[in-house]
């Protein structure tokens, strides 16, 4: 191995194929408030952000505030959506369970809430694989992603030096993120409606199977 002692895991879009749902259910909310949005525009604007941080997006490109229980409605179709659709990314269970069964530490470290994260990985199975204590959310930091607080705290938390950890990230904020806090970090780019991770520093990472062999395992 290539003195690997921890691996963080971004969630959406890496563990589980939520984005594509997100997006829909988004741009259908935003369709309905008069700002008329597909699938891919909502992607691209949106996908990384943390909810306050879109809300404000979205209020700014309406030119008005949104609806006091909009944002409430939209998580809670999203959950809706989410228990009859999300599906873990192909391969994300056995690249988890081959990283921590050669004894390397485990973790997810996400933009969104730990009740989202703990939802999405409990439909999909993977919940088993990160219990509580790995399970690490921007809301727990000053700053979320592309500052690297949140990998740093992940890190700090599991007792790893960040030169030891690696990252996988689907999203340029969550790459930016991990390459200031001197991490590797695989860039997930699987889905080809995702947006461009074009960054030198980041290693491509086409299929989560290929992780274990990356990293010596």
């Amino acid at each position: 191995m290539h003195g690997v002692d921890l691996v963080i895991f971004d969630c959406d879009g890496v563990l589980v194929d939520s984005e594509p749902i997100s997006a829909r259910v988004l741009a259908a909310a935003l369709c309905a408030e008069g700002l008329p949005t597909t699938e891919h525009e909502a992607r691209r604007r949106y996908q990384g952000l943390q909810l306050p941080e879109m809300v404000e997006r979205i209020e700014a490109e309406l030119g008005r505030g949104l609806p006091a229980d909009w944002l409430t409605a939209f998580r809670e179709r999203r959950a809706e959506v989410f228990r009859r659709a999300l599906r873990a990314v192909p391969g994300a269970r056995g690249a988890v369970e081959r990283i921590a069964g050669a004894g390397v530490q485990v973790c997810v470290a996400s933009q969104a809430g730990l009740e989202k994260t703990r939802l999405s990985l409990g439909l999909t199975g993977l919940a088993p694989l990160f219990p509580d204590g790995a399970l690490f959310s921007a809301a727990l930091v000053a700053r979320g992603k592309p500052h690297p607080d949140l990998f740093l705290h992940a890190a700090a938390h599991l007792g790893v030096a960040p030169a030891r950890c690696v990252v996988v990230e689907d999203s340029p904020s969550g790459v930016a993120a991990a390459i200031s806090a001197g991490m590797r970090v695989f860039a997930y780019t699987a889905d080809p409606a995702g947006p461009p991770l074009l960054d030198p520093a980041a290693e491509p990472l086409g299929a989560l199977s290929e992780l274990p062999g990356r990293l010596g395992i």
